[in-house]
C-alpha cells in the first residue's frame, strides 16, 4: 500500500458516517467532510486527538449529504472553524432550505452549520501544506466535488469512486438525470495519476484501474435500468435508517420508507408499489444479504 504523507490522517468511519481526511499542515489544519450527526462527538474527538492541541482552522465538504457534513455544526463550534462548500449549495445552506437540501427529503439528520465560502470546479487550493486541485464530480451528487493532490498522486473520491462502486445516483431518482454525469466523472477519475484514493467509504485502496472498471460495469448495470437504480435506493435507506436505530420495528418500515420525499418520487417513476409492498421487498432483500435479521417483530441491523 502507497502511504500516505505524515501530514495526512484518515479516519476510516465506516457506512453511517463517511471517512473524515484531515490534513495537518506548518500553519493551518484542514478536514475534509465531517460525518454523520450522531457520531459527531466521536468525529470532534478523533480530530483533537489528532490535533494534539491545534486548533482545526478550516472544513471542506465534498457535497452536503447528511453523513458527509452531520459533525459540520459540532466542529464549528468546538473550533470555530471556517467553513467551505460547493458554491451550488451555499444559498440553500445560507437559507437553510430544507425543501432544496437533502436532508428532509432523505429521512436524516443534520444541525444547521453556517458556512464562510465556496469552492468551484477547476480551483487549485493550498490546505495543509498540500496543493489540491478541486474536480466537480457529478453523478451521486449534482454537485460533489473531489480532490486531488497531484505532488502525492492522491484522490479523495467521496462517494463518486468507492472500491467496488459508488453511491445511489439520487439525482436520477427525480428525473433530474445523472447516469451521464456519473459516467463523465469516472472518465475524469481515469485520466488522472493516481496512486492512492481515499472513496468517502471503505477502505483506502491504490488498484484505480480494476475499480473504475467495476464501477463502469455497475453504472452499465443500473443504467440499463432505472427501477435497478430506485431499488438500490430503496435498500440503502433502509440500511442506513438501520444503521442510525439499530433496530425498527417492521410494521414501521412501510412507513419511514414511504415518508421520505425523494424515495415517493422514486416510486411515483420507477417502482409503482404500495409503500408497503416497498417495505416488504426492502427488508427482504436485507435480510437474504446479512443484512439485517428479524427478531419478532423487530429488524435488527446486522453484518
Amino acid at each position: 500500500m502507497s502511504t500516505l504523507p505524515s501530514s495526512i490522517h484518515v479516519f476510516e468511519r465506516g457506512w453511517l458516517s463517511s471517512n473524515n481526511v484531515l490534513v495537518v499542515g506548518r500553519h493551518d489544519t484542514v478536514l475534509f467532510d465531517s460525518g454523520y450527526l450522531t457520531h459527531a462527538p466521536q468525529t470532534l474527538e478523533l480530530v483533537r486527538h489528532a490535533l494534539a492541541g491545534r486548533r482545526l482552522d478550516r472544513l471542506y465538504n465534498t457535497h452536503l449529504h447528511s453523513d458527509h457534513c452531520g459533525g459540520n455544526a459540532t466542529l464549528q463550534a468546538h473550533f470555530g472553524c471556517d467553513t467551505f462548500i460547493p458554491a451550488a449549495e451555499e444559498e440553500k445552506v445560507r437559507h437553510w432550505d430544507e425543501d432544496k437540501l437533502t436532508f428532509k427529503a432523505t429521512g436524516q439528520q443534520c444541525a444547521r452549520f453556517t458556512v464562510d465560502g465556496v469552492v468551484n470546479p477547476g480551483d487549485v487550493l493550498k490546505l495543509g501544506d498540500v496543493e489540491w486541485q478541486v474536480l466537480g464530480a457529478p453523478g451521486h451528487h449534482a454537485h460533489s466535488v473531489i480532490y486531488y493532490a497531484p505532488e502525492h498522486k492522491l484522490l479523495l473520491s467521496a462517494d463518486a469512486l468507492w472500491q467496488n462502486g459508488f453511491g445511489v445516483i439520487f439525482p436520477e431518482l427525480e428525473g433530474d438525470g445523472g447516469f451521464a454525469e456519473a459516467r463523465a466523472t469516472l472518465d475524469l477519475i481515469g485520466m488522472l495519476d493516481v496512486k492512492l484514493v481515499v472513496p468517502g467509504h471503505g477502505a483506502m485502496f491504490e488498484d484505480i484501474g480494476p475499480a473504475l472498471d467495476r464501477a463502469r460495469r455497475r453504472l452499465d448495470f443500473l443504467s440499463a435500468d432505472p427501477v435497478r437504480n430506485a431499488e438500490y435506493a430503496v435498500k440503502v435507506m433502509l440500511k442506513f435508517l438501520l444503521l442510525e436505530r439499530q433496530q425498527i420495528k417492521l410494521a414501521d418500515v412501510a412507513s419511514l420508507l414511504g415518508n421520505m420525499p425523494v424515495l415517493a418520487e422514486a416510486n411515483r417513476r420507477h417502482l409503482h408499489k404500495t409503500p408497503e409492498e416497498i417495505g416488504a421487498w426492502a427488508i427482504k432483500q436485507l435480510t437474504r444479504a446479512c443484512a439485517a435479521r428479524i427478531d419478532g417483530d423487530t429488524l435488527l441491523n446486522d453484518g
